[in-house]
């Protein structure tokens, strides 16, 4: 059971991100949308998209799980920020659903990194 928490944890999280990634790189309305908004439009949707794409590839990688969530945790940290200064929570009557799942996949990582903190190497040396 220790075993499959963690991978199955992994595997949500990396469906949430790239599940996502139709909305940006097709520029949904509602994706434009939240881009424009926070001013990162077109480059930051497609530049996030791609930070995303390899955010879920990492953490299906035994090896490199820490680093896809540390960067997931990046990632996500800066869109609850938006949500909580320029978007608001709740984005085109989605009734916070984007913020919702921002916060999950945030919560997610974090205990992701923690089951995984023996695998950061720079941590071995303290």
């Amino acid at each position: 059971m220790k075993k499959y928490i963690p991978l199955a944890l992994r595997i949500i999280v990396a469906i949430i991100l790239i599940q996502t990634l139709r909305f940006k790189f097709s520029a949904h309305p509602d994706s434009v949308y939240i881009f424009e908004k926070v001013g990162l439009e077109p480059y930051g949707r497609i530049g996030i998209g791609i930070l995303e794409l390899i955010s879920g590839i990492l953490l299906l990688i035994p090896k490199t799980v820490w680093i896809g969530a540390t960067l997931t945790i990046g990632i996500i940290g800066g869109a609850i920020m938006m949500h909580l200064t320029l978007l608001g929570i709740d984005v085109n009557n989605d009734n916070g659903l984007l913020f919702t799942t921002a916060v999950v996949t945030f919560i997610l990582s974090t205990a992701i990194l923690y089951m995984y903190k023996k695998d950061i190497p720079f941590l071995k040396l303290l």
